[in-house]
């Protein structure tokens, strides 16, 4: 705690040198120093032409190419079927009547230049109660911290201009529609895939390539599905490939593989996703669907046997103006063997669950940087999940600030 403490009072007497950095970040780029001494070298004869800009310190020069980023968010949440002080099944919005102090968010990054020899960094750091669900295995910031990112990114230059772009790091997961950061996502809360079906983040590398506007890819091999330290002798792989049919559409297309259980290699996890987007005018509609298998293993709710999970889910937004949006979504999975709810998030030990919601959520952009958001959500469970009962009804209200 008293390290978490020492960060954040780093962080607060760093934010009026990086909100200057961000100042100058957003200002137009300034032009090549070697180009600007030959252009003075040309129009200024005599000594004049030979005089230069003292050098910037080197702090300074490297915080000019930083961005300051992020969000700071609070909510209430509450459910008519509660477990208790919890409301089943939520990650985000998982404390019954109670307002949460959910996020602050700070992101640092450096950007790179695509066309040449060039490297930046990334880094998003979390605090608030949020980031308790998001630790990795191997690695803690302290009870409500987290760093979900750091990672450095070589570029190489390419003849198309693009680059290839070689990561090493902590990175978010390749997979699903919706992210960590829930100010960009359709809805508030997360959906079912995205806390059972996906993983959160990666440590490893990237190799990431735009072959054109309509195609691009992504490769990693990482420790495992959020770990820090690896909790076996064997990498995974996870990869995607993106196409881009026209401005308004994308496909993408995932699959992994690997070993994900504790001390053992044996077991494999292998799945696959596909995402569909499409826009019509104020419209936005996305679809995606999951499939994962694990072989036996002893983490397994049944050792002996492996097991599968499948789900999908559909968004559709909708903006009826350039600050009032809705957005819904519905998702539906079955975890056949209870691989990936027996036990989490509230959920009872089981060996089979399917489940289902249907969420509805105002988006409000009315003040600026501020999106506040009400929603209300329906979950079922074929299991008696929410305080008994196979299904519950919530209704939260978040506001956030961007900054």
């Amino acid at each position: 705690m008293r390290r978490l403490t020492l960060l954040a009072g780093a962080l607060l007497l760093a934010l009026p040198a990086l909100a200057r950095a961000q100042a100058a970040a957003n200002a137009p780029p300034p032009p090549d120093s070697a180009k600007v001494h030959a252009a003075a070298a040309d129009s200024a004869p005599g000594d004049s032409a030979k005089k230069e800009a003292p050098a910037a310190p080197n702090v300074l020069t490297a915080l000019a190419g930083l961005t300051l980023s992020g969000y700071a968010e609070a909510s209430y949440a509450v459910s008519n079927h509660p477990d208790g002080g919890t409301i089943t099944g939520r990650l985000y919005d998982r404390f019954q009547n109670q307002f949460s102090l959910d996020a602050i968010k700070l992101v640092l990054d450096k950007s790179y230049d695509a066309t040449k020899w060039d490297a930046g960094f990334h880094t998003d750091l979390l605090f608030g109660q949020n980031a308790a669900v998001l630790h990795s295995t191997g690695f803690a910031l302290g009870d409500q911290g987290d760093i979900t990112q750091l990672f450095v990114t070589l570029n190489v230059p390419t003849p198309n201009g693009n680059g290839l772009q070689l990561k090493a790091g902590k990175m978010v997961t390749l997979m699903g529609l919706e992210v960590i950061e829930d100010p960009s996502n359709p809805n508030w809360s997360e959906g079912n895939l995205f806390n059972y079906a996906e993983n959160f983040t990666n440590v490893g590398v990237s190799a990431e390539y735009k072959w054109n506007k309509y195609m691009d890819t992504q490769l990693r091999i990482i420790n495992g599905w959020d770990v820090v330290q690896d909790n076996n002798n064997g990498k995974s792989l996870m990869g995607r490939v993106g196409f881009y049919p026209d401005a308004a559409s994308s496909i993408g297309l995932l699959g992994y593989y690997g070993p994900e259980e504790t001390g053992t290699d044996r077991s494999k996890r292998a799945g696959g996703e596909i995402l569909l987007n499409r826009t019509f005018g104020k419209t936005s509609l996305w679809l995606q669907g999951d499939y994962g298998h694990e072989t036996a293993g002893p983490l397994l709710p049944d050792s002996t046997r492996g097991a599968s999970w499948w789900g999908g889910s559909a968004w559709l937004a909708y903006s009826f103006t350039p600050t009032v949006q809705l957005a819904l979504r519905g998702d539906y999975v079955d975890d056949q063997n209870g691989a990936r709810t027996s036990g989490v998030l509230g959920y009872l030990s089981n060996t089979a669950q399917k489940f289902s919601s249907a969420t509805a959520t105002l988006n409000l952009k009315s003040w600026p940087h501020t999106l506040v958001r009400p929603e209300i959500r329906y979950d079922h469970s074929t299991l008696a999940a929410y305080g008994g009962r196979t299904n519950q009804v919530s209704f939260a209200l978040s506001a956030a600030y961007l900054y």
